[in-house]
């Protein structure tokens, strides 16, 4: 299986490194990276504009988007929705295997 080795930094500073699996019928990991940054950074921008938001609102509205897109896809809800499970529970198991860097904190 392919893997996509992707690098995210958080906006208090840690670093994870983590390597997703990539579907067998997935067309172009470029794309699927470049996704990946775009949303992540769409996601920081919106938090920094409201100030504190909770992680579970974050969570929250990320597995909402999730389920809007699958069910975008012209395929059975069965089909989109075992696929949307499928990946979703691929990634979070990747992230087991993940490196974290914690980002240096406190005052000099």
């Amino acid at each position: 299986m392919k893997k996509l080795p992707y690098r995210a930094k958080t906006m208090s500073g840690d670093i994870i490194d983590v390597k997703f699996n990539l579907h067998d019928e997935t067309v172009n990991s470029v794309h699927v990276n470049n996704l990946i940054t775009a949303i992540l950074k769409s996601i920081d921008n919106e938090i920094s504009l409201m100030g504190e938001v909770s992680n579970g609102d974050v969570l929250q509205a990320i597995t909402m988007v999730l389920a809007i897109r699958a069910h975008i896809i012209h395929a059975p809800v069965e089909t989109t929705s075992v696929l949307a499970k499928t990946l979703l529970n691929e990634a979070l198991m990747a992230l087991d295997e993940a490196t974290t860097i914690q980002g240096q904190s406190g005052r000099a």
